[in-house]
Order: C-alpha cells, then structure tokens, then sequence
C-alpha cells in the first residue's frame, strides 16, 4: 500500500486526504491573512481534575499534572469534542466561509466563540496561539509518520516551543469505526460522559445505519459509487485506500470505483488525476462528491463531460464528508445518506 509521508511536497498533494483535491486548488490556499479571532469559549462539559495521560496513536504517552481545559484544536477534532460536551479555546483549519458562516467541518460549533487560529492552510498565528496558555494541542494524522494535520511544517518548532502538549489521532490506512472510538476514548478523557443519552442514541444510530448500508449494498452489488472532487482544471477520483471513509464503506459491501494504483501515484496513493476532458474514464452510478468549501460543488461545475456523466444526468449524485467529524452524531448520517443513494439508484452505468 502506497506510503503517503509528511514532505512538503506530499502533505500539499495530499490537502484533500482522502477526498482528492488538486494541487492547484492546495497551493491557492496556502499563505494569506490570519483569520480574525471569534472570541474564546473553551473547557470541558465535566470539571474533571487530577492527573491526565492519554496515548495517542503516535504511541506516545501525553501526560500532564492536570486535565487539559485550554485545549487547541483542527477544526474537525474541535467539532468532534464539542459533541461530547468538551469545548475547545482555538481552533485552525477551515472554520469560516468567505462570508462568516460556519465552514461544514466546524459542526455543531458556535465559531464566534473559539478563537481562530487560521482558516486556511499555512495559516496559524502563533501569538495568539501563545496567548491563550494552552494545555494541549490537538490534531488528526493523515500519515504514519505522526504529522499533525494542519500545523504548519514551517513554523512547527515555533509552535511546539510554546509548551502544550500535542495529541494525534490517525486517519490513515484505517476504517471509520477505529478513529471514532480513539475520538471517544480521547473526549472521555478530557471529562466527556460516555453514558449519556445522547451518545449512547447516537452509536446506536450510527450501528443501525451501518446495518442498512450493508443491507443496500447487497440488495444492489451492481451499483457502482465513484468518489470524487472537483477542481478548476481537473477532477479527482478517490480510491477506497487509506481514507477512513471509503475503506469502511467496501467492507460494508459497497461497489466503490477503485482507480489502479499507478494512477493513484501522484496523489501519493489517495487519489487519481484526471483532466476534465477524461473525466467519464470511470462507470459509476452514484457519485459522491467532495462536500468542502476547497472544492467546486457540484452546482457550480460547469464542464460539458461533467454533465454528460450518466450518474449526473439521472440525478444520482450526493455529498461525500471527505473528512468525517469523527463522533457517532456526525458519521451516521453518512452511512445513512450513501444507503439511501444506492437503495433508491437506477443502474446507469
């Protein structure tokens, strides 16, 4: 299985981890201006005290002499911990749209209260990060050379100076139920209540919706799901390989698109390149397309070949989570929606 390590190179090819989003679309997001503070609104649902250690999946063993309740986070894992009850002081990563609302990874979030640390890639302030004091750090991997996901490579050492502990969770090379427990195992720690109704109704959504996805799958094995994302000058096919998402999805049965390897090659093994011109080089029957703000949506693709695809031309095209919030709340939805698409598809391909 191809390696996608933390280079330069690599972690800028791979900004779309797991969803395929193109380089040109990358390089336009580096750089920039920091994003405005929103204000802070940190600690946890549960004053929980004393001691805390938590083994990331680095291996490492993070300890302090108290529980983190300044805690920094990538936007997705802020979301994730926000639905267990556990606030967040900053976060980075995509948190807001060009006109102030909540980007699609910030969930459930109020970001008015959290203080943005950057919104785009490149971007992280490291003095308002210092300001906040913060008791650890946290971020998901998209390699297995423990690079956490949007911190700077540039300005990491900086960063790191500061003090706060960091925290990895992988979604690399691994299906959706391992992160959602390690994102469970990690809120708990941080003084979420695990035996509420809430999560407790919420896995057992998240169980059911997994059984019916299975059911869909084998009721239609000839409906073939093609996971995509759309660029200005090329569009991206994803194979089921290392993102959390799509290798949960075929083992749960689903009939996914899968580009050969070699094709996948210079999107270190996450995804196939196309150009616009090639883009119904696959049959499928259902598309799910890319739902961040990094890429175009599908309303707005404007290529002939994209609307002469027969999954677009019969309506079958739905929303992919190309970075799933990894709580039960957030991923049963997932589940549920691919069922629906693939139990009520016609075989178009």
């Amino acid at each position: 299985m191809p390696n996608a390590r933390a280079t330069t190179l690599s972690r800028r090819g791979i900004l779309a981890a797991g969803g395929a989003l193109g380089l040109g679309a990358v390089l336009a997001a580096c750089g920039g201006e920091d994003a405005k503070s929103g204000g802070t609104g940190g600690g946890t649902a549960a004053a929980k005290t004393g001691p805390w250690s938590f083994e990331d999946d680095r291996g490492q063993s993070v300890k302090a002499g108290r529980v983190p309740s300044r805690i920094v986070a990538f936007v997705g894992v802020a979301a994730a911990l926000y639905d267990y009850g556990v606030r967040v002081e900053g976060v980075f990563g995509p948190t807001t749209t060009k006109d102030g609302k909540a980007d699609v990874q910030a969930g459930d979030m109020d970001v008015s209260k959290v203080t943005v640390l950057g919104n785009a890639w490149g971007q992280f302030n490291i003095e308002k990060y210092a300001a906040l004091a913060p008791d650890a750090l946290i971020s998901t991997m998209f390699d297995d050379a423990g690079t956490l996901w949007y911190v700077p490579e540039e300005s990491k050492k900086k960063i790191l100076a500061v003090g706060a502990p960091t925290v990895g969770i992988s979604v690399y090379d691994r299906q959706l139920t391992e992160p959602l427990e390690r994102m469970l195992a990690l809120a708990k720690s941080l003084g979420a209540d695990a035996t509420t109704d809430k999560v407790r109704q919420a896995k057992k959504r998240f169980e059911e919706a997994a059984a019916r996805l299975r059911a869909a799958a084998r009721a239609k094995p000839d409906i073939k799901v093609m996971a995509g994302s759309a660029g200005q000058d090329l569009f991206y096919v994803s194979g089921s390989d290392l993102s959390v998402d799509l290798e949960y999805f075929k083992a749960l049965g689903v009939n996914l698109v899968e580009p050969p390897e070699s094709a996948k090659k210079q999107g270190g093994g996450w995804f196939e390149s196309l150009s616009w011109e090639n883009a119904d080089k696959y049959a499928a029957d259902v598309i799910m397309m890319d739902n961040r703000t990094s890429a175009i949506q599908p309303a707005d693709i404007t290529q002939a070949t994209w609307k002469k695809l027969p999954a677009v031309k019969a309506g079958q095209v739905v929303p992919r989570t190309a970075e799933p919030i990894l709580s039960y709340d957030k991923c049963a939805p997932l589940l549920e929606d691919l069922a629906k698409a693939i139990e009520t598809a016609r075989k178009v391909s």
